[in-house]
């Protein structure tokens, strides 16, 4: 695998409108299943520091496996902040060295759109409002109508 760069190099990614919600990222050239696609930033802060009656809760921040900080794209973020939910994703972030990557599970073509489960865990029973809040409109046969993860 090749290492991460910090490079200006074109990513084989666009922004534009998604069938699925608001803005969605997809795939200018093909891409390789495992290739690491693009890095999520954003401003890094305590999960303390982040108010707990926002307004926004469709504004997702992404929680360190150190449970202490998460980044938050609004501050700061690229073009990964767009990648939508799906039930059936054809990526995944992993957490390397304190940094979220996107990787492909399977080949990607040009034109498709780029998702990734979000998994949403919550720190409150998972109910059928908070269910609903956080609903899915992915259109995959295997949608289970939430973007939170239900163990």
């Amino acid at each position: 695998m090749r290492s991460w760069k910090n490079s200006r190099a074109k990513l084989p990614i666009e922004v534009r409108q998604s069938r699925v919600h608001g803005h969605g990222v997809f795939a200018t050239k093909r891409i390789r299943k495992n290739a690491r696609i693009i890095e999520y930033t954003g401003k890094r802060v305590p999960w303390e520091s982040v108010p707990a009656d926002s307004d926004d809760a469709h504004a997702f921040l992404f929680g360190l496996d150190d449970s202490v900080l998460v980044i938050d794209p609004s501050i700061g973020g690229n073009d990964a902040r767009w990648i939508n939910h799906s039930c059936d994703p054809n990526c995944e972030a992993i957490e390397e060295d304190d940094r979220i990557f996107i990787y492909a599970l399977r080949n990607i073509e040009p034109g498709e759109e780029l998702f990734y489960d979000y998994a949403l865990e919550l720190d409150e029973p998972i109910t059928e409002q908070l269910k609903d809040e956080f609903a899915c409109h992915c259109g995959s046969p295997n949608c289970r109508g939430t973007l939170v993860e239900l163990v």
